[in-house]
């Protein structure tokens, strides 16, 4: 891919960034996915291509730290307990049921495996609410809703990986399951990768004290984003986890400092603008890369397992609510909102891509890397472009 490329996709970026007047119901990401669509026609765009490594080493360490230090501290504690469960016990369920259900079906409609229905379910389960967070924000009077939808896809994605690397490795070594080797891995990884990145989050939140420069500390943070994701991974545990825990960290001892604003103000211009080009050449390349797998034969049970995603999901919400205080008494409605906010995104896009990579003499492999994104589109399309009439109706 050459510099020339990145920079017209940076303006096709800006130019669809414009658009967005009212920022009420048009979620940016997903216009720009359907856009790099079309661009994947134009011979100009045809060479321009996105690896599991770029997406993993690059554009997901700033996204995740952005996310993770804006995240408010308030929020958080607030909702806790029930972002944690989803993240962990809440995506492990959604994972064993979404599998199965896919395996009934799939079984005579496609053709899977049982391994391979399973891992269709690891790459499927990741959140990725980035579409339609703001949206949310404004077209519901429950703040709590847009901060589970957000927090839940922090730390979610940590867990996914974590599960796919096992299934998928028993996938393409047609091995058996030992539960005892997956949970000590999962513990270890999980654990090691959010236990770094707690200390090297607090470590710069102090270090910001000892320069008042406001270019400083943004260097400060660069590194903190990227140091702790590639550092994580020296040591083989979650990088993911490693940079979120290290934003939410910096943001809860930013909380406690009276200089709050000002640091705050100092690391959003800078990371606003990251975040910003980092998401229009993310998606755009993303739907012209996506565009190569989405000529298949299962387009039906496509969207039968779409379907079944929205009903596990809105199952897995409605019980785990009942188990928290300040979420048991929540109806029908909210959760059905928050389930529909759980859109397939980046993380998916780079599971499927990370499969597609160990390509071996399984044929079931395409099968399940185009059902996965052509699975990953319709989330997209219709999840983000439902969301502000779906939540202003129900939300009522």
């Amino acid at each position: 891919m050459e510099i020339g490329h990145l920079i017209w996709l940076l303006l096709i970026g800006f130019i669809i960034f414009t658009l967005d007047k009212k920022q009420e119901n048009f979620p940016v990401p997903t216009v720009l996915l359907l856009t790099g669509i079309v661009l994947s026609f134009i011979p100009y765009f045809s060479s321009v291509e996105i690896t599991s490594d770029m997406i993993y080493n690059v554009f997901l360490p700033p996204l995740l730290f952005v996310s993770a230090y804006q995240f408010s501290p308030k929020s958080l504690k607030r909702n806790f307990g029930l972002i944690i469960f989803l993240a962990t016990v809440g995506l492990l369920v959604t994972v064993a049921l979404l599998g199965g259900a896919i395996f009934a079906f799939g079984h005579t409609l496609a053709s899977l495996s049982l391994l391979g229905s399973f891992v269709i379910a690891a790459m499927l389960t990741p959140t990725d609410p980035v579409s339609v967070v703001s949206i949310l924000k404004k077209s519901t009077d429950d703040e709590r809703i847009a901060s589970v939808v957000d927090g839940e896809s922090m730390l979610n994605d940590g867990t996914s990986i974590v599960v796919f690397t096992v299934l998928s490795s028993m996938f393409i070594n047609q091995t058996s399951p030992n539960i005892f080797d997956f949970l000590e891995e999962f513990l270890y990884v999980s654990v090691g990768g959010a236990g770094l990145g707690i200390i090297l989050g607090w470590l710069m939140s102090k270090g910001v004290h000892y320069t008042h420069h406001r270019d400083y500390q943004i260097m400060l943070s660069i590194v903190l984003a990227f140091g702790s994701f590639h550092l994580a991974e020296f040591f083989h545990v979650s990088g993911v986890l490693a940079t979120v825990s290290a934003g939410i960290m910096l943001s809860f001892e930013y909380a406690k400092s009276t200089n709050e604003s000002k640091f705050k103000t100092s690391l959003n211009s800078f990371w606003e603008i990251v975040e910003l080009s980092i998401t229009s050449l993310l998606f755009l390349l993303i739907g012209i890369e996506m565009t190569h797998y989405l000529i298949f034969d299962y387009w039906l049970f496509a969207i039968i397992t779409f379907l079944i995603t929205i009903g596990i999901r809105y199952i897995i919400i409605l019980g785990a609510s009942r188990l928290f205080s300040n979420w048991r008494h929540t109806n029908w409605r909210m959760a059905f909102i928050v389930s529909w906010a759980g859109l397939k995104g980046t993380m998916s896009i780079f599971l499927i891509l990370s499969l597609f990579s160990k390509q071996t003499s399984n044929p079931e492999i395409d099968s399940i890397v185009s059902i996965s994104f052509a699975v990953v589109l319709l989330s997209l399309v219709i999840q983000s472009f439902g969301i502000y009439p779906l939540s202003k109706k129900l939300s009522k």
